[in-house]
């Protein structure tokens, strides 16, 4: 059973658990997958405020007058629980890895809508070199589309994960990665639309893959999107080290 310098910590150790897994994590460099990098400063000199708090509070919190001979059944399955509540939490966050958000993510929210460039933005480019373009850019390119003849005879080389066409599941996916603004709460999918008949025999939903091609007409139904790449060059890849558009 709990001893009696836990009783009534339990609270504050808690805290502290998740101020050491959010310091893990910036040291490890993996912070970045729940918040947007130019956050991780103020987020660790935060967490330095709180932990200096928190160790406060531990080492001054009263402990209670424990007593076993007179504990009840019910204060023993609070602590417990408490206990329990405590390992939980050390596993989920200093001892699991952290995950990503994947296809089942982006099919809940709007694919290429506040996660694309303003139109604005996408004016400025048509004037850029393709080459330099990632797939947000792309993806931007498609939504304010300066003209069918713009992307004549030029080439997209995107990285991404597999998410399928809601329309087309079939024969249509979308290479996605979502763009983070403040954290992952707020991140949106974008995506570009490759048809590739039968693509499921090749790539699972949530594969990472590189894809270059040259965009064309959509020869499928009217309502799918207007331009895709079709049947373009794939490779399988793995996910990389920053996987979110910033």
């Amino acid at each position: 059973m709990p001893s009696k310098g836990f009783a009534g910590r339990h609270g504050v150790m808690l805290s502290l658990i998740g101020i050491i897994a959010t310091l893990w994590l910036a040291v490890t460099g993996k912070l970045d997958l729940y918040i947007h990098p130019r956050y991780v400063p103020f987020t660790v000199a935060m967490i330095f405020i709180a932990a200096s708090a928190s160790l406060a509070g531990f080492l001054t919190a009263p402990a209670g007058n424990y007593h076993p001979d007179r504990e009840k059944p019910q204060s023993r399955l609070r602590a417990a629980g408490t206990l329990l509540l405590v390992s939980a939490a050390i596993i989920g966050l200093l001892l699991l890895p952290p995950t990503t958000l994947g296809s089942n993510a982006a099919k809940q929210r709007d694919l290429n809508v506040s996660g694309t460039l303003s139109k604005y933005q996408t004016s400025t480019l048509v004037d850029e070199d393709p080459a330099t373009f990632n797939i947000r850019d792309w993806a931007s390119l498609l939504r304010y589309s300066p003209g069918d003849a713009y992307f004549t005879k030029k080439t997209a080389t995107i990285t991404g994960f597999v998410t399928a066409d809601k329309n087309d599941p079939t024969n249509i996916f979308y290479v996605t990665r979502f763009v983070v603004t403040c954290c992952t709460v707020d991140a949106q999918p974008v995506g570009v639309p490759v048809r590739l008949p039968n693509w499921q025999k090749l790539y699972k939903p949530d594969s990472w893959i590189t894809v270059s091609g040259h965009f064309t007409p959509n020869p499928g139904p009217s309502s799918g999107p207007h331009l895709l790449l079709n049947s373009p060059q794939t490779a399988a890849t793995t996910q990389p080290p920053q996987p979110y558009v910033y």
